[in-house]
């Protein structure tokens, strides 16, 4: 860090302060501007996570310019310093990650051990999100769950706000403002309340409202001559077309959101003026309100005018929902004719409206716009309905619109959270890519099947073609990426110099791996005789928690002490001796479980700490059994129906082959699992570190800030 000396002052001191300040107002401003009396206070230290950023990717992408070395991270490097390696938690999940990152405290201690998992408190089948999971854990006692007054992690705001800290959150895990209950119990209690998870100024991430995204095929034979209120409608709204409107004639997606009834239509339009029939605009609408005019104020957005060429998509805001949930539409192929005409309806999503983050919420909404669509899978994976007709590059130009659409939405509430709190100590931004583009597209291993639903696809079958188009997109991730970056560092300014003038770190929650299998749990513990009544899986990635429903501990359990002993000692033998021997995944023979962990077992069986004994590795709602697949291996991506791999019986369920390409959640020691880590201010000193930890980033901005850390922080500071 750096340190400014204090001496005692003379008025030469004074004279030699007032003539380098004149100065550097010259050189800043160019000249002196009489109507500026001081530069707004910026937040001290700006926290920026960008899920999945992986130091190989971005070291190849520095190198080979697909990223500048002169903006965004390219210019964090060179200005300040980067660690070589930044070594993430187990498991190196998402949720787990970033509860980390905020309390400098590994999963098994702060209780979020993956994305998903089981509350040992909740009846036996119920589960729980890792984002909205009670941060350090709650009481558990035969009265029931209830909010713990000694937590095992303490988020970094907590801290700060009990110095006179302000902190700004932008969609970051854990500070959402919600009250967090217990899935599955009748009186629904609370074990974290929202004061524990809100800071001054706090936008939840976003929620799904309801009606999922959907594809359409229409043709000419969907379309008639447009009613004369369309065509008025259209021409107060300053709309032209050069051919005869025409409107779809039937009523082909309607639904329900926020308490609202809504029937979507469309209008086609000829802009162009060249004296033939060329449609090459629709104009999305609902028909129980008409084509609105405006001009509209956010959220509100009228119809969506989309026009082909631009391949981009337009919002809609669902205008009356009680939720405030909005979409988008986008056209992939839009033929002058209307011969074929293919569009989609993105899902709808609103910003959750928590009571005691309400009034940020309606901020956004009113100036940034309702939640815009996440990069959405379900298109590129096929899952979506409608699509069918869709080719793959149609469905991977609506996965990319998401893309940029969304992490522009995501910096836009960003910047605003940042303009609305300029007296900030800490704001606190997380990014979704390139996470969503790595999960889908990274395509780097032989033994990945290129069509996921031809097992031959591998190795020489591969589809080159698409292998090169899968790479651009993981590139254009990281580009969308590092331009929220730079965009932060422009608005909080940098120095003659070229540093920031906010004390600014971007980490990742974790890296990427390619995977070439997929690993059904449930199909390999029903093969090795469990009973499911008495044992589950719950996975995450290539991450599983397996609970036993233990008497005395799960609502309702139904396994003994002794029985317990048993069935985790067998668990434990069937992962650790479970291998793939298929020559053209493995080398002869692979363990498909790479770690595998359980929960302490007490000397005394009647010791009231069985069933919820910790250790370095299972914390309070851990599973019983713990582990994590081997690099290669994920839990996700089945297909329905089961895709068998090159080489296996068809009879076997439980390898087979998956529909996306990337995955996280192995070991964190591994290399490829690594996170990224790049801080620049005028308190950070240039300089490479060799290795740091996520758990260091709560102290090191403690540190900055100079607030002491809780007694709950593992981690430490990376500065001097």
């Amino acid at each position: 860090m750096r340190y400014i000396a204090r001496t005692s002052w003379t008025r030469r001191h004074f004279l030699q302060l007032f003539v380098a300040m004149f100065i550097a107002t010259l050189l800043v401003w160019g000249n002196w501007n009489p109507t500026i009396a001081s530069k707004p206070r910026l937040p001290k230290v700006i926290l920026i996570s960008l899920d999945g950023a992986t130091p190989r990717l971005l070291n190849q992408y520095l190198a080979d310019g697909t990223l500048s070395q002169n903006r965004g991270i390219g210019l964090l490097r060179r200005q300040g310093t980067f660690a070589k390696q930044n070594t993430t938690i187990t498991p190196s999940l998402t949720a787990p990650s970033h509860i980390a990152i905020a309390t400098g405290s590994v999963a098994a201690n702060n209780d979020i051990n993956a994305n998903t998992f089981h509350l040992v408190a909740s009846p036996f089948s119920q589960n729980i999100s890792g984002f909205n999971a009670p941060i350090g854990g709650y009481s558990v006692s035969i009265d029931g769950p209830t909010e713990s007054t000694d937590l095992t992690a303490q988020p970094i705001w907590q801290a700060l706000k009990q110095n006179g800290k302000k902190i700004v959150a932008a969609t970051f895990p854990g500070a959402d403002g919600a009250d967090i209950t217990v899935p599955g119990l009748l009186n629904n209690p609370i074990v974290q309340s929202a004061s524990k998870r809100t800071v001054d100024y706090t936008v939840p991430f976003g929620a799904f409202a309801g009606v999922g995204a959907s594809g359409f095929s229409l043709t000419a034979a969907d379309f008639a001559t447009a009613p004369q209120t369309t065509i008025d409608q259209l021409q107060a709204a300053g709309k032209v077309s050069n051919s005869e409107i025409l409107q779809t004639n039937r009523s082909f997606d309607t639904f329900t959101v926020g308490g609202v009834n809504y029937n979507i239509q469309v209008a086609a339009l000829d802009t162009t003026n060249d004296n033939k029939t060329n449609y090459d605009t629709l104009v999305f609408f609902d028909a129980n309100q008409g084509i609105q005019s405006g001009p509209f104020s956010l959220p509100s957005t009228g119809p969506a005018y989309v026009k082909v060429s631009e391949q981009k998509s337009s919002q809609f805001y669902f205008e009356g929902s009680s939720n405030k949930a909005g979409a988008a539409f986008y056209v992939s192929t839009l033929a002058p004719d209307l011969s074929i005409v293919h569009f989609a309806r993105y899902s709808a999503n609103y910003i959750p409206r928590n009571p005691a983050v309400l009034a940020n919420v309606d901020d956004i909404n009113n100036n940034v716009g309702f939640w815009a669509d996440q990069a959405d899978y379900r298109f590129p994976e096929r899952l979506n309905p409608g699509i069918d007709n869709f080719s793959d590059q149609e469905l991977e130009a609506i996965y990319e619109d998401q893309v940029r659409n969304f992490v522009d939405y995501q910096t836009r509430v960003a910047l605003r959270a940042i303009r609305q709190s300029p007296k900030a100590d800490l704001a606190m931004i997380y990014i979704e890519e390139p996470d969503g583009s790595e999960h889908q597209f990274l395509i780097t291993d032989a033994r990945q099947a290129t069509n996921p639903r031809d097992p031959n696809s591998i190795g020489s079958a591969q589809d080159r073609e698409k292998i090169a188009r899968y790479d651009n997109y993981v590139k254009v991730a990281y580009q969308a990426a590092d331009r929220a970056v730079q965009r932060i560092i422009e608005a909080v300014g940098t120095n003659r110099k070229g540093i920031p003038n906010s004390n600014i770190i971007v980490v990742s929650d974790h890296g990427f791996d390619p995977f070439h299998t997929t690993v059904n749990i449930n199909s390999f513990l029903q093969s090795k005789g469990f009973d499911t009544n008495k044992v589950r899986a719950v996975t995450s990635g290539p991450a599983a928690n397996i609970y036993i429903n233990l008497q005395g501990r799960e609502p309702n359990g139904t396994v003994t002490h002794e029985e317990y002993v048993t069935l985790q000692q067998q668990l434990q033998d069937a992962l650790k001796s479970f291998v793939d021997t298929n020559p053209y995944y493995t080398d002869g023979s692979t363990q498909v479980f790479d770690k595998v962990y359980t929960r302490p077992i007490p000397a005394n069986l009647n010791d009231p700490s069985f069933g919820i004994s910790t250790n370095e590795f299972i914390g309070q709602d851990t599973g019983d059994v713990f582990a994590l697949l081997t690099e290669s291996y994920n839990f996700d991506g089945i297909q329905t129906p089961v895709v068998t791999r090159f080489g296996d019986s068809s009879s076997s369920p439980v390898l087979s082959v998956p529909n996306f390409y990337g995955a996280h959640g192995y070991d964190p020691n591994l290399i490829n699992m690594s996170a990224i880590f790049y801080a620049a201010g005028p308190d950070i000193e240039r300089g490479t570190l060799d290795k740091v930890r996520n758990i260091d980033i709560a102290p090191t901005i403690l540190r900055l800030l100079n607030v002491e850390p809780a007694s709950t922080v593992q981690g430490e500071s990376v500065l001097n």
